[in-house]
């Protein structure tokens, strides 16, 4: 929102998927991929930085996505933007906190949007048909999907959390998106607690 030459805060979606087994992508869908979700979410905190600077803070979001912490076979390279900019965020969030500059992570859950129409298929080789892979690759070209939010559901939150007196480092958007992250943190904690130190 700018009003006055005045940035209040940035909230930052760059985003698609490719979709199949690592062993399918080409150089060039690998490159795009990392190139649209993370170093260019990347750039764009890095330009809006100063500003938030000079005049004693401001607020950012970013949008990620549940598969920023929680991983599905197919979705690999798109796993590997997603954790990225994650870590980005954390780490820089700690540099500019003297500036009173505050970041979120918003990681909504399956959404009815259009991210399942325009992800880009990996070409299936017949070593990997019917694997793990192949079954995500064909849910994600049926848009076989549960359960989905709504974009209008998903915008309301990020609002809220833009608005809220504390803005949390992270959160969750949606009920799939919950369970799963729960669930993932939760065996994650689980095995670094049995494997002790």
């Amino acid at each position: 929102m700018i009003a006055d030459n005045h940035i209040d805060f940035l909230v930052d979606n760059a985003g698609y998927s490719i979709v199949g087994a690592a062993e399918e992508f080409k150089d060039e869908d690998i490159l795009h991929q990392i190139d649209t979700n993370l170093i260019s979410s990347i750039r764009t905190i890095r330009a809006f930085l100063p500003y938030f600077r000079h005049q004693g803070g401001g607020r950012i979001v970013q949008v990620s996505s549940e598969g920023g912490q929680v991983t599905y076979p197919g979705f690999s390279v798109y796993h590997a933007s997603k954790w990225g900019i994650e870590g980005f965020i954390e780490s820089v969030a700690q540099e500019v906190a003297p500036f009173n500059i505050s970041f979120a992570i918003a990681e909504p859950g399956p959404t009815s949007t259009q991210f399942a129409a325009n992800a880009k298929t990996a070409s299936l080789m017949q070593e990997y048909a019917e694997t793990p892979a192949d079954v995500v690759r064909e849910k994600i070209k049926n848009a076989d999907f549960d359960e989905l939010d709504t974009p209008e559901y998903v915008a309301q939150r990020i609002i809220e959390m833009v608005n809220s007196e504390d803005l949390p480092n992270r959160f969750a958007i949606g009920k799939v998106a919950y369970h799963n992250l729960e669930q993932t943190l939760e065996n994650r904690l689980n095995t670094v607690k049995q494997l002790g130190y």
